[in-house]
């Protein structure tokens, strides 16, 4: 089955890991694709790539903490493709330090990033999908989200309980109001990404380049984009709620 085949699909975060991982695979799949990142270099030579496979793709550089940013990325789908079926608000950051070293600059980055961003979204393309009758909407949260808060990311952790919460809150309001549209929140667990990366504060990147040192006890972003892909393939009339991935070895 696929049900993905002419679908337009906007991907934030699309630049590396788990977002330019799924940009190949709906590509291949007959996905019409819209790619949206901050690094405008890395989304032409993806798109080009994506078109080398016989895909579709067009592109904007896009910061998701920005609003208008945001609502231009949802115009610029519309005025591509004449539509919107599937949002991946896959594009996040993971600065950690402890709560007593008051970095509130990456508080503020990872509010920004992690919970406006997915709001201000979600928040453009609602009514455009509302308007059609159906679309998709998949929140990439984590494990962070499923578990106690780490006293290591606590900060982090609570964004992505806020997009696990977010996401649940907006798929019961569609029900109520019947509108047809899909949501779909994906929790990957330690995966190899650039996203660690993002911690800079050297206490903690210490910890962090420990825990993410055994690659063979990570996914990779290939495995995390099967189990997006797995959701937007279902059928219409089936909701894929919830996706917890997590690597066998952990």
């Amino acid at each position: 089955m696929n049900n993905i085949k002419g679908k337009v699909a906007i991907i934030t975060g699309a630049s590396s890991g788990i977002g330019k991982a799924l940009a190949i695979k709906l590509g291949e799949m007959g996905a019409r694709l819209v790619l949206a990142a901050r690094r405008e270099e890395r989304l032409a030579e993806l798109a080009e790539a994506v078109k080398a496979a016989g895909g579709v793709a067009v592109y904007k550089a896009t910061d998701v903490a920005d609003k208008q940013q945001v609502a231009e990325l949802a115009e610029f789908a519309v005025s591509s493709y004449g539509r919107i079926d599937v949002l991946v608000n896959n594009a996040g950051v993971m600065p950690a330090s402890f709560i007593v070293k008051n970095c509130t600059d990456e508080w503020d980055r990872l509010i920004d990033i992690n919970i406006k961003g997915v709001l201000y979204n979600i928040g453009a393309v609602l009514p455009i999908m509302r308007e059609q009758g159906m679309g998709h909407i998949v929140n990439v949260s984590s494990n962070a989200a499923h578990t106690e808060i780490s006293p290591y990311s606590t900060v982090y952790c609570m964004t992505k309980h806020a997009v696990r919460l977010l996401t649940s809150g907006l798929r019961q309001e569609e029900a109520i109001a019947g509108s047809g549209i899909r949501v779909t929140e994906v929790a990957p667990g330690m995966i190899d990404t650039e996203l660690v990366q993002t911690v800079v504060e050297p206490e903690m990147k210490a910890i962090a380049d420990q825990l993410f040192s055994d690659k063979s006890k990570m996914l990779t972003p290939s495995q995390m984009a099967d189990a997006i892909v797995y959701a937007i393939n279902s059928p219409e009339e089936v909701t894929v709620a919830s996706i917890v991935v997590q690597p066998t070895k952990a």
